[in-house]
């Protein structure tokens, strides 16, 4: 009997902690020096909300001016209800001009719901496309394409307008894509997807912890992302979002 108690009381501690995790609120702060006229931009990304409500006061928290906000896709799913992505995407609207890329849940909510919610609020998508990032002495485009499950995405299109003399941030949902566009010019690639594995046992996970890596000046960012997929539970996948503050100068 003593020993079932024992089980019990740690199966539920373990429970606690995972819930308390999944709730987190993780900023991670990364800085890119790039080649340019004398410039910080600063973008914030955040991806794979699903039913989460955004922390007013993780944004409030956020004290230095933010250029633009980039979701990296899954901001919602069949589960979230209406009035929190107007929620969360008022919030997000706080720290500065919002660009959406769909992830492969967003659809769920309804398509043409979804982007009359865009066109209402004044987000941004970017599908198989790239615009310049507006404000900017640099000139720095942000490409993206439609998420890969939906058999839309297409590069071609999100790199066509893209100068190689520029600065190109491309943002796919799903990282696996970043092995199939070694043809492209990129400096800066983000994706979520994977939330981390969401639950690992030490280095084991469904799916690799996510990473920021510079490789000879291309930088990678793979979130493990903010909310979670069926229930709310983390364990050694905290959730994130992040600030990239891009620094140009002429010469580093």
């Amino acid at each position: 009997m003593f020993g079932l108690t024992a089980v019990l009381i740690s199966c539920s501690c373990l429970l606690a902690f995972m819930v308390k995790e999944a709730f987190e609120n993780n900023v991670v702060h990364h800085e890119i020096n790039l080649t340019g006229e004398e410039e910080k931009y600063s973008i914030f990304f955040i991806s794979d909300i699903h039913t989460r409500l955004i922390s007013d006061k993780m944004i409030r928290n956020i004290k230095e001016p933010i250029n633009a906000v980039i979701i990296g896709g899954d901001l919602a799913d069949k589960r979230t209800p209406i009035s929190k992505i107007y929620q969360n995407l008022r919030l997000l609207q706080t720290l500065g001009p919002v660009y959406f890329v769909w992830g492969n849940n967003d659809r769920e909510v309804g398509e043409e719901r979804l982007r009359g919610i865009f066109q209402e609020t004044g987000v941004k998508i970017v599908e198989n496309d790239a615009i310049l990032l507006p404000n900017m002495v640099n000139r720095c485009w942000l490409s993206a394409v439609d998420d890969v499950s939906s058999r839309k995405a297409s590069p071609e299109k999100a790199f066509e307008k893209c100068d190689p003399q520029d600065t190109v941030i491309f943002v796919s949902h799903n990282p696996i894509l970043f092995s199939k566009i070694g043809n492209y010019h990129a400096d800066i690639y983000l994706a979520g997807h994977f939330h981390g594995g969401q639950i690992r046992l030490g280095p084991f996970g469904i799916y690799p912890q996510g990473a920021f890596s510079d490789d000879e000046g291309k930088y990678t960012l793979i979130s493990n992302g903010y909310g979670t997929t069926m229930f709310p539970l983390r364990l050694g996948a905290k959730p994130e979002c992040h600030i990239i503050d891009l620094n140009f100068r002429r010469t580093f």
